[in-house]
C-alpha cells in the first residue's frame, strides 16, 4: 500500500511526460501499479468545495468550450466531484499541450493529467465544479441533446471567437488539400487548394460554429453525405486565409 502524497508524487510524474519504466525506476513503485492509479485517478487533488467563481482566463476558455464541445465529456467520480476529459489523438502533440495549458489557464493550480489509451490521449482534470463551467454536460451523447450556449457563455465566445472557433476545428476539424483539373489551352491541368473541414453529427454544435463563423466573415457551405450535412467546408481563398491566420493546421 502506499499513501497518497507518494501516489501523488508518481503521478506527477507522468503527468510531465515520463515513461511509466522511468517513473518505476525513480520511486521504486512498479508500472503495474502507477497503471492502476491512472486508471482510477484515485489521488487527484481536490479543490475547496466553494464555487470558485467564472474561468480564470476567459480565452483560454472559449478555447477550452470548443475543445469540450468536439472532443469532450464530463464524467462523475465515484464518490464526489467530476472529471473532465478532452480526447486527444497521438498524433497531435502540440494540441495535447494547448489543451492542458487551456486547462491550467481556467482553473490556475489545478491539477492535469494524461491517461494513455489507444491511438490517443485523454487530458483529464479533477473539479468540483465542471459541470458548473460546462453547462452542457448531461446524460447521453451530445447530439441527442440540446445544446445551447448560457449567456455568460455566449458573451465570453463573442468577446473571444477565434479562440471558440480554434477549439472546435482542433477537436472535430482539419485543414486538408483538395484538388481538382481544368483544361486550359486544350491541356488538363491538376490545382490544389486548401480546405477545412469541420465535422459533428450535433446540429446544434455545427450552429454554434457556423454562426461564429458568418459573425467573422468566414464564407462557409455543407458538404453532405448520403444526404446528411454533418460537413462544414470552408474553401473560398479569403476565408481559408482568415482561418490559417487565426486557426492553422493542427501539430
Amino acid at each position: 500500500m502506499y499513501d497518497v502524497s507518494t501516489r501523488k508524487r508518481a503521478l506527477a510524474l507522468v503527468a510531465q511526460g515520463r515513461s511509466l519504466n522511468s517513473v518505476s525506476k525513480q520511486t521504486g513503485i512498479s508500472r503495474a501499479a502507477i497503471r492502476s492509479w491512472q486508471d482510477r485517478l484515485e489521488p487527484l487533488p481536490r479543490i475547496a468545495p466553494q464555487d470558485p467563481g467564472p474561468p480564470a482566463d476567459e480565452c483560454a476558455y472559449a478555447y477550452l468550450l470548443g475543445l469540450y464541445l468536439g472532443d469532450g465529456c464530463i464524467s462523475p467520480h465515484r464518490r464526489s466531484g467530476y472529471y473532465l476529459r478532452i480526447a486527444c489523438a497521438d498524433a497531435w502533440p502540440g494540441l495535447i499541450e494547448l489543451c492542458r495549458d487551456a486547462i491550467r489557464k481556467v482553473r490556475p493550480g489545478i491539477g492535469v493529467y494524461i491517461l494513455q489509451r489507444q491511438g490517443c490521449v485523454a487530458v483529464t482534470s479533477y473539479s468540483q465544479h465542471w459541470p458548473r463551467l460546462f453547462p452542457q454536460h448531461g446524460p447521453g451523447k451530445k447530439h441527442d441533446r440540446r445544446i445551447t450556449l448560457e449567456p455568460w457563455q455566449q458573451a465570453i465566445v463573442d468577446a473571444h471567437p477565434w479562440e471558440f472557433i480554434r477549439g472546435l476545428i482542433h477537436s472535430d476539424g482539419c485543414r486538408l488539400t483538395n484538388w481538382t483539373t481544368r483544361v486550359v489551352a486544350g491541356v488538363r491541368k491538376r490545382y490544389e487548394y486548401p480546405r477545412y473541414f469541420f465535422t459533428n453529427v450535433s446540429d446544434d454544435i455545427r450552429r454554434l460554429y457556423t454562426d461564429t463563423l458568418d459573425k467573422l466573415g468566414v464564407e462557409w457551405t455543407y458538404c453532405t453525405r448520403n444526404g446528411t450535412p454533418f460537413n462544414v467546408s470552408v474553401a473560398r481563398k479569403a476565408s481559408v486565409a482568415l482561418l490559417d491566420a487565426h486557426v492553422g493546421p493542427k501539430h
